[in-house]
């Protein structure tokens, strides 16, 4: 109890250190409603670590976002992906805040980016004006919220930067209230043998630790008879009051007899480190269960800058005879706790379950660049494309190649190039280059190409083949008909669906006149807002053109009148 009152003082000291950095009485809210947060900075997403805040927006679109700080717009994206439709302004302080899944701009801002959207004749663009040449000043509307881009269901994503190193730094660092009186909740405990002849409970492999609840609200897990080196890992997940949603963990402390041997957290990091999380988490343990195991050690491989101490990289030397007391410190921003112990004692024991290793005739390297030919494709791994060296499994059959599964992290693109020589002309216009999903639907890979071979890049391992697609995209009016009135409409809406390689592009005329239409790929609609007022005849003539990613391409024209 006395190391647990000292590491609390301690936490809270370096907690209060960590906030005196970053101004808290400047930043207004983005939003005029109670910040509920349905994500945390630093929280666990596929290949990233989340670089702001999802605040919940009452499951509605439309709200007014807000200035947090006078300053001057420097950067607008609209995208069909990622962030939607997203604003970046630059403070005076510097720092620049970003918001994203907006539904629109403010009159100004949305003037200003429809111009160059119609100069470009593209939905999707991006623009950097000079700083002054779109002001706004504190508390001023500036967008609205949405659903837009990569978003799975209304709300704001709100990010605070550096504006010099373009670090993303945690929002609630800067003062922002949010109710929060939750420990965090701890899932799963594991430990991790790592060196050649290291143990637990008997065990060669990764062996599950049971807990139970105490007295006082920490847990305690089940004695661990260990030997050699070992690591520790756990899942689980935080939760701020007045939201279910199951957020990350700001912050992870790990003592062995007292002494700090891994402490991180997620004050800030930065881009280019992001995908570094594989390294971070049970790369294997996620590809087969889709659960993130965080680890308390840090792998040779892992470049994350978010430690402040690393004793031994966190991994424990467990010798015989000796007894270990582990402690773990899960923590929120808010100062709440979560403390777990693990008893270790030091026995070398005859293992009753060896490592299993998966072996196959092609071992890899990961710091060498690696060739493979599989018959009707070549693979190409450039040198540490991986974290480590393993056995990777490969197989080709008819046409289709296996390159290992997708428990193994690759960190840079490789290559796959596939022969098409034996292909026609007409074949070669539609086939691509696919990745099998989980249920065997072949998925759209980008691909090169170039007359007798076919290329794509990517970071997913799986199982390739070279599909073909001879369906054109399929247009249907949604809220419209034929020769219809549409005196009272705010816009027009059309479903888009391609259902193999999938839409690349689309443009729309009225009249003979592009007209921007908007995106929306998980409901498959593109929208015109009858506010750009480029209608100037009664009967009006709408062409549409939906091209997929192999050129398959359907017109749609259609006839309709308003006054």
């Amino acid at each position: 109890m006395r190391i647990y009152l000292v590491i609390l003082i301690l936490t809270l000291s370096i907690h209060t250190k960590g906030q005196e950095k970053y101004p808290k009485n400047t930043f207004q809210s983005p939003l005029d409603i109670p910040l509920v947060l349905a994500g945390t900075f630093g929280e666990l997403r596929s290949n990233h670590f989340h670089s702001g805040i999802d605040i919940k927006t009452q499951q509605r679109e439309g709200l007014p976002v807000y200035a947090i700080e006078s300053a001057s717009v420097t950067r607008i994206k609209i995208s069909h992906w990622g962030y939607g439709k997203a604003l970046y302004i630059t403070h005076s302080n510097g720092y620049t805040s970003v918001y994203g899944h907006l539904q629109k701009f403010s009159p100004k801002i949305e003037k200003y980016i429809k111009k160059i959207q119609y100069k470009k004749q593209s939905y999707e663009v991006e623009a950097f004006p000079d700083y002054g040449e779109l002001k706004v000043d504190k508390g001023e509307i500036i967008a609205y919220t949405g659903n837009t881009g990569g978003s799975s269901g209304p709300h704001l994503h709100f990010e605070i930067r550096s504006s010099v190193s373009s670090k993303p730094i945690n929002p609630l660092l800067y003062g922002y209230e949010v109710r929060d009186a939750t420990n965090p909740i701890l899932l799963n405990l594991y430990a991790y043998p790592l060196s050649k002849n290291s143990q637990i409970n008997k065990n060669g492999d990764k062996t599950q630790i049971n807990f139970i609840r105490q007295a006082d609200g920490s847990f305690l897990a089940d004695k661990t008879y260990a030997f050699g080196t070992i690591g520790i890992g756990f899942n689980g997940y935080d939760r701020q009051d007045m939201a279910a949603n199951k957020n990350g963990i700001y912050s992870v402390q790990q003592l062995v007899n007292g002494k700090v041997y891994s402490d991180f957290n997620f004050e800030t990091f930065s881009f280019a480190e992001t995908r570094y999380i594989n390294t971070l988490i049970d790369y294997d343990h996620f590809g087969k269960y889709n659960q993130r195991i965080v680890k308390c050690f840090k792998e040779p491989s892992n470049k994350l800058s978010i430690y402040n101490t690393l004793h031994n990289d966190g991994k424990i030397v467990v010798n015989e005879g000796l007894s270990y007391n582990v402690e773990l410190f899960l923590k929120d921003l808010a100062g709440n706790i979560t403390k777990v112990t693990i008893p270790i004692e030091g026995k070398k024991q005859k293992v009753r379950s060896p490592k299993k290793v998966d072996t196959t005739q092609n071992y890899l390297v990961s710091k060498k660049p690696n060739n493979y030919d599989l018959g009707i494709a070549k693979v190409y791994f450039p040198a540490n494309t991986f974290y480590k060296d393993f056995y990777i499994d490969l197989k080709k059959g008819n046409d289709t190649v296996k390159i290992h599964n997708n428990r193994i992290a690759a960190h840079r693109n490789f290559t796959i190039t596939f022969d098409v020589s034996k292909y026609t002309s007409k074949e070669k216009q539609q086939l691509f280059i696919a990745r099998l999903n989980s249920k065997l639907k072949p998925s759209h890979t980008t691909t090169y190409k170039r007359s007798n071979t076919f290329t794509a890049r990517t970071k997913n391992l799986g199982t390739y083949i070279l599909a073909k697609d001879t369906v054109a995209p399929v247009i249907t009016p949604k809220n419209f008909k034929e020769k219809q009135w549409l005196n009272n409409y705010n816009y027009l809406s059309l479903e888009i669906v391609d259902d193999l390689s999938g839409i690349s592009t689309y443009n729309a005329y009225l009249n003979g006149e592009w007209i921007l239409m908007s995106y929306e790929y998980k409901t498959n609609t593109i929208t015109y807002d009858f506010d750009d007022k480029i209608l100037d005849k009664k009967e009006c003539n709408l062409k549409i053109i939906v091209t997929d990613n192999v050129g398959n391409t359907t017109t749609y024209k259609s006839t309709f009148y308003r006054k």
